[in-house]
């Protein structure tokens, strides 16, 4: 026990250069900094997760963390020896060298600011860029990450965002669905409406307010084109697409109703049609 104690006093009563002694504090004031970081921040989302969005919460989590160990950085070198002034002097240097050497970089830096700013899209939105659909999961200074229906993940840098049609789907609570389809030229436009707006009427998902509507479109080469439009609510916008797509479908198959589809008409040259059979030849060589 005596040999034990004198090992630690002299452990203890062991010369240490004041430089030793900064950077041991130095490094203690960095783990302690990056622990307090975390428990905050994480006290904070819990604190505001019912007042803030996923998004806010977000930008607001990693503003203050890196603030938090930004300040305990700055005392751990502060301890370690080194002048800070200096230090802020190059680390302007070096940012001004960065930014000339990843103009791209810096490019997606600004628009990301503006896109956080502008607020056009917040994390949990299903966005589509150009052919890319998915749900945003973060919004980041340098890009926007992405997961796509088929569970992909897709990274966009915030320079394309700003420069592209950005398409919000889930901004707000309902949306319209639009169906378009085609009838023979000898049908009841009438008759079909009346069938559709009463698909419409039967289906639980399909909103009263904005009512249904049937758009005649165009009158095209060989059919009438219709657009069906109904409204629902934007969890419901897929379900609803496929349902009554289905419903039409069988609704017209019990009114006779043709749907025509492209033929292609051969002429002799006379006015006189004539027919063509057309056999395959099955025989084997």
């Amino acid at each position: 026990m005596a040999t034990t104690d004198s090992f630690l006093d002299r452990l203890i009563n062991l010369p240490v250069s004041d430089k030793t002694e900064g950077f041991i504090i130095g490094g203690i004031l960095l783990v302690l900094g990056y622990l307090v970081s975390h428990l905050v921040t994480t006290a904070f989302v819990k604190t505001m997760s019912q007042r803030l969005t996923a998004h806010q919460l977000l930008v607001w989590r990693r503003a203050l963390f890196y603030f938090l160990l930004l300040l305990f950085a700055m005392s751990a070198l502060h301890e370690m020896g080194f002048k800070l002034s200096v230090l802020l002097g190059a680390a302007g240097v070096f940012t001004v060298a960065i930014g000339f050497a990843s103009q791209t970089s810096a490019s997606n830096l600004i628009s990301g600011l503006f896109l956080i700013g502008e607020g056009s899209f917040v994390v949990g939105d299903t966005i589509q860029v150009g052919k890319t659909i998915g749900d945003v999961l973060s919004i980041d200074l340098l890009s926007i990450k992405l997961r796509t229906a088929d569970n992909i993940y897709v990274r966009i840098p915030n320079e394309q965002l700003i420069k592209s049609e950005v398409l919000n789907l889930t901004r707000f609570a309902i949306r319209r669905v639009p169906i378009t389809i085609n009838i023979a030229y000898k049908e009841d436009i009438s008759k079909v409406r009346r069938i559709l707006l009463a698909l419409a009427d039967k289906n639980p998902l399909v909103l009263d307010e904005p009512k249904p509507q049937v758009v005649v479109q165009n009158f095209a080469e060989s059919a009438i084109n219709l657009i069906f439009h109904v409204w629902t609510r934007k969890e419901n916008f897929l379900d609803i697409k496929d349902m009554l797509q289905e419903s039409i479908k069988q609704a017209f198959d019990d009114h006779h109703i043709s749907m025509p589809f492209p033929q292609i008409t051969i002429n002799s040259g006379d006015l006189a049609p004539f027919a063509i059979n057309i056999q395959a030849n099955n025989d084997q060589t």
